[in-house]
């Protein structure tokens, strides 16, 4: 139901979650920008000296892997490690996993640290199924239609919620998939609008009151954003304008608007 998906949003307004960002040099400042646009708290401790003293005081962690390098990854081994040392829940957003090894052995091993969500492209949630390394970069070379059986797979496997985002999003969690079909083209014309989504389901996450409530919190978040997204187009035409359009539909969107324009439906498995 749409007023239970904004639960979530009204959640985020009202508690501020602090995310704490573990992601890519290119979009560190627009994802701070989206947080602070939702309501929530960002925190960008990225050194590997602070990391593990840091992550048990935020309400979630959002790790991207846009710009990995080593030192990164070892800041990331040790935020995961105290995030789940405290109990908050981490997202990992795999970004151009599969055709590039160092990236796709790391994300490999993270599924062992048990993250709350992964949120990805097609290419990159059918590559850590295991399935054919593909993809262009950050960019999907497959519809999401095409990697709905590797998200459930990979979402029993790793016991984490599974988003695929693209034309149309899936959120499973193995058992119950939810698709979405709000948006706009030129969400894909603005860096970072994909890798702060990771860190907006982060902020929704670390509101939820246990893991029963991942699955929803996600939906929500996607939900929000992309609505955000499709109402920001009817605002303006062009990828500049887009971007500020964006952070003000995230910031005023309400429960009428995003119940009005909300396009969901449960998948039943055949």
């Amino acid at each position: 139901m749409p007023a239970d998906l904004f639960s979530f949003v009204s959640r985020v307004r009202e508690r501020a979650p602090l995310v704490h960002c573990l992601t890519n040099l290119v979009v560190t400042n627009f994802t701070a920008n989206v947080l602070l646009a939702l309501g929530a708290a960002p925190a960008m401790v990225v050194a590997r000296e602070e990391v593990a003293e840091f992550a048990p005081l935020a309400h979630a962690l959002s790790v991207n892997l846009g710009t990995l390098d080593a030192p990164q990854s070892r800041a990331i081994r040790a935020a995961v490690e105290a995030a789940n040392g405290a109990g908050k829940p981490w997202v990992l957003d795999p970004v151009a996993v599969g055709p590039l090894s160092f990236r796709t052995e790391f994300a490999l091993d993270l599924l062992d640290a048990k993250p709350a969500v992964i949120r990805g492209n097609a290419s990159e949630i059918i590559s850590l199924s295991g399935g054919a390394a593909s993809g262009r970069g950050v960019d999907s070379t497959a519809a999401t239609d095409a990697a709905l059986d590797a998200a459930q797979i990979l979402a029993l496997k790793t016991g984490a919620v599974v988003g695929v985002t693209g034309a149309t999003d899936y959120v499973t969690d193995g058992r119950r998939t939810v698709a979405l079909s709000n948006g706009s083209p030129l969400m894909t014309r603005v860096t970072g609008i994909g890798c702060a989504l990771s860190a907006t389901i982060a902020a929704f996450v670390g509101t939820a009151s246990g893991r029963d409530e991942f699955l929803s919190a996600t939906v929500a978040a996607i939900a929000y954003s992309t609505i955000a997204g499709e109402l920001a187009a009817r605002d303006a035409a062009l990828p500049g304008s887009f971007a500020v359009a964006y952070l003000d539909r995230l910031a005023s969107l309400d429960a009428e608007a995003f119940g009005k324009t909300l396009v969901q439906r449960d998948i039943v498995a055949g």
